[in-house]
């Protein structure tokens, strides 16, 4: 399984469109497909440079998706989750994706998708952290794209 984006090459800066420099709406993905007897998808975008990239403090979580039906095969620009699927909650305690804006210097941005053996279900919207861990143990394949992002100033 391969993740990639027709807005950003791997290893590449993330255009300002998708950031909150722009109008920060989610950059396009697609992905190859997931392994056999996959039943559902999972995505969560990270920023591990947070604040500053000279000293991280903490791991950003932009965007945390899951339960995304295993046939899509890619989220459009400015994607609104799919009915099928699930929102979870961003660092900024809200459902939903939030473009890179990192304080300072150039940050990494880590966009990961699990194919997972399962669904998941959960009473509330669940933190990135509550998410790996209902994934444990149900990750059949991963796939990472990373992009850069520095502010325009």
């Amino acid at each position: 399984m391969r993740l990639s984006s027709a807005a950003f090459a791997a290893d590449a800066s993330i255009p300002q469109r998708y950031t909150c420099d722009g109008p920060g709406v989610s950059p396009p993905l697609a992905w190859t497909r997931p392994p056999a007897g996959t039943r559902s998808l999972a995505l969560v975008v990270t920023d591990p440079d947070a604040p500053d990239p000279k000293a991280p403090r903490m791991t950003w979580v932009h965007w945390v998706i899951y339960d995304l039906p295993p046939h899509a095969g890619a989220l459009p620009t400015g994607a609104a989750t799919p009915p099928e699927a699930r929102d979870g909650l961003n660092s900024w305690k809200r459902a939903g994706y939030g473009g890179p804006c990192p304080p300072i210097g150039r940050h990494r941005y880590f966009f990961r998708l699990y194919a997972l053996d399962t669904t998941l279900k959960f009473p509330a919207p669940p933190d990135r952290a509550r998410l790996l861990a209902a994934m444990h143990g149900h990750v059949l394949a991963e796939a990472t794209l990373m992009g850069t992002y520095r502010r325009v100033r």
